[in-house]
C-alpha cells in the first residue's frame, strides 16, 4: 500500500518539523519568563530595525516553506506515478444512506449495493497489483469516501466526479465510511473494500462466484 506508507513519511516529517519549531518557541518562552522572574532589568534597544536578523528570520522561513512544498510534491508524484497498464475503473455513487459500486469494464455492468444497515454493508471489489480508478459522485448531499486505515479519502458532490487512482499490493479487506455529516444514518455508511488477486476479480467481473462478497448483483 504505497499510500499508507507515503502518507507515514510526510506525516512523520512534518511533525518532526513541527516539534522541533514548538520546543524552540517554547524554550525561548521559558527562557524570557526565567529572565524576568530573576529580576534581571531589560533595557530597551535604541535601535529601530534589524535588518541582517530580520533577513536571517525570513531565508529559514522561505527554506523551510519551500523544502515542504517541494518534498510534498516529490512524494505526490511517488504516488500517482504513470501507471504501465491502464487502470480498473470503478464508479462509486453515494447516497443517503448507503454506497452503490458499478463497474463499467465487466461484460454485463456489475454492481454492488447496500442498505448499509446491520450486515447488509457493500463491498468495493478491487485487484491486486493494478492501478484502480474510483470515480466518486453523490445523488443527493455531500459525503466523503474514507478508508482510515489505507489512508483514502476524497469527498462525493452531486452533479460532479471526483477521481483519484489506488494500487493494492496485497489481499485484504477492510473498512471504509463516510467522513462527511450528512445526516440521520451518516454513522452507519459503512462499506467493505476487498483486495483480491487479478484472477479471482476477472471472475467475479465475469459474475462468477468468489470475491463479490455481501450485496454484489450481476
Amino acid at each position: 500500500m504505497i499510500q499508507r506508507h507515503i502518507f507515514g513519511h510526510v506525516f512523520a516529517l512534518e511533525a518532526l518539523i513541527a516539534a522541533g519549531v514548538f520546543v524552540v518557541v517554547l524554550a525561548l518562552l521559558v527562557y524570557a519568563l526565567l529572565r524576568r522572574r530573576a529580576g534581571r532589568q531589560a533595557t530597551a534597544s535604541r535601535r529601530t530595525e534589524r535588518p541582517r536578523l530580520e533577513a536571517y528570520y525570513v531565508a529559514v522561513l522561505t527554506a523551510f516553506g519551500v523544502f515542504l512544498v517541494a518534498w510534498t510534491a516529490w512524494q505526490n508524484h511517488r504516488e500517482h506515478h504513470t501507471a504501465e497498464r491502464p487502470p480498473v475503473r470503478v464508479d462509486v455513487s453515494s447516497f443517503q444512506w448507503c454506497w452503490t459500486f458499478s463497474y463499467p469494464q465487466a461484460p454485463q455492468r456489475r454492481s454492488a449495493s447496500g442498505t448499509c444497515r446491520g450486515d447488509d454493508l457493500p463491498t468495493l471489489v478491487v485487484p491486486t497489483g493494478r492501478p484502480v480508478k474510483l470515480r466518486l459522485t453523490s445523488r443527493d448531499v455531500i459525503h466523503s469516501l474514507w478508508v482510515p486505515e489505507l489512508r483514502y479519502k476524497m469527498d462525493a458532490f452531486p452533479d460532479h466526479v471526483n477521481s483519484f487512482t489506488l494500487t493494492l499490493d496485497r489481499e485484504g479487506r477492510w473498512m471504509g465510511k463516510c467522513a462527511e455529516f450528512c445526516g440521520l444514518r451518516h454513522h452507519t455508511m459503512h462499506f467493505w473494500i476487498k483486495a483480491v488477486s487479478p484472477e479471482e476479480y476477472h471472475r467475479f467481473l465475469q459474475g462468477q462466484q468468489g470475491g463479490g462478497g455481501q450485496g454484489a448483483a450481476a
